[in-house]
């Protein structure tokens, strides 16, 4: 979707370039990338890199590196971000044609009822289909249907496709382990909101590289590297490869809205302590005055239901401090929402940490 040009204002030297970092997360969020199936957004962000001049590396287990140099004698400072979403994968094909699924990443089974979606076969051709359930027809079933758990058994991918065994849907190339992704709807109101699939944390990544442009016309004074991960849907993204320099990390990742948070569409969280327990408090005071420096108004939550790729570097051994910050969002796990605002509030965070004292 183009971005109402009136609706962003242009960034000026060494400031946060909303428009170019809207437009990449507008092709991220349609670039499919569940778990396990990462290499197209991964790609797409090696373009973005070369085209800025900035070199870049991948890990034996995908994930993708690049840093910008600070001042000599200063910390090293790493943002670690992910670009998987959640998915699934073909479990089973059905007598029927129909496909039964394996959830990729942890959200409930009714947020994706309805849902169109893409099987990426082995074949690298792509069917598309829509994500039903065994009871669909409310003129079939009558109070059945309402009546109905979403779990695993009960739903089906209904495959765009002339088939109703599970050998005319084995022609079309489709196989137990293909992937299978959701379609984003990634749109852009003319309020400022963008709602989609998949801004966790495909959001943070793209403010990534609004970071790094802005860093790069004006250099911080800490070292600032970005980690972005492939597998922090399943637990174990940040387990590996953050680099061994990093003197602290910082997970960036959504800040989830609803009842009983402070968290909010418009800013940028601190995220002192989820489901692993608090993150440190010395750093998460530092993010803090370079929110004050910044002018930001900071909201700070914890999530009981949630771990980052900060909770995994630490269990994987990682001998630093490690805080947790990111733009609200909205329905996490589901069709989800943010607003421009918090986009450019998280970057702004993320500028005045590395360019602070």
């Amino acid at each position: 979707m183009t971005v109402p040009p009136a609706l962003i204002p242009a960034a000026r030297p060494g400031a946060f370039d909303l428009p170019a970092t809207t437009d990449l997360l507008l092709r991220l969020l349609n670039t499919p990338s569940p778990t396990g199936f990462t290499e197209a957004a991964v790609r797409l962000l090696e373009g973005e890199l070369d085209a800025l001049g900035v070199p870049h590396r991948r890990s034996k287990k995908g994930a993708l590196t690049w840093e910008v140099a600070g001042q000599p004698g200063q910390s090293h400072t790493t943002f670690s971000g992910h670009v998987d979403t959640l998915g699934a994968m073909v479990k089973e094909i059905k007598e029927n044609g129909r496909l039964r699924l394996a959830m990729l990443g942890g959200y409930d089974w009714a947020t994706i009822e309805g849902e169109y979606v893409q099987v990426h076969t082995q074949r690298g051709e792509v069917i598309t289909g829509t994500v039903v359930n065994t009871h669909q027809s409310t003129h079939v079933h009558g109070p059945a249907l309402r009546e109905l758990r979403r779990e695993q058994a009960v739903m089906e991918v209904r495959p765009d496709a002339p088939t109703v065994s599970d050998g005319e849907t084995r022609a079309l190339g489709i196989e137990v382990g293909d992937f299978v992704s959701f379609d984003p709807r990634a749109t852009l109101t003319g309020a400022g909101y963008l709602k989609s699939r998949h801004l966790d944390n495909k959001a943070a990544v793209a403010v990534f590289l609004g970071v790094t442009r802005a860093l790069l016309s004006q250099p911080p004074a800490h070292t600032a590297a970005f980690h972005v991960t492939t597998y922090e849907e399943v637990g174990h993204g940040a387990a590996t490869g953050i680099p061994p320099h990093t003197d602290e990390l910082i997970a960036v990742d959504m800040a989830a809205v609803g009842e009983g948070q402070t968290s909010s569409e418009h800013h940028v969280t601190l995220c002192v302590a989820d489901s692993g327990g608090p993150y440190d408090h010395v750093l998460g005071n530092r993010l803090r005055a370079a929110a004050r420096r910044a002018g930001l108004d900071l909201k700070v939550d914890l999530y009981p239901y949630y771990a980052s790729d900060g909770t995994a570097a630490w269990r994987a051994g990682g001998d630093y401090p490690v805080a947790l910050i990111g733009p609200g969002v909205d329905a996490s796990h589901a069709y989800e929402r943010t607003h421009l605002d918090a986009l450019k509030a998280t970057a702004e965070l993320m500028l005045a940490h590395v360019r602070g004292e």
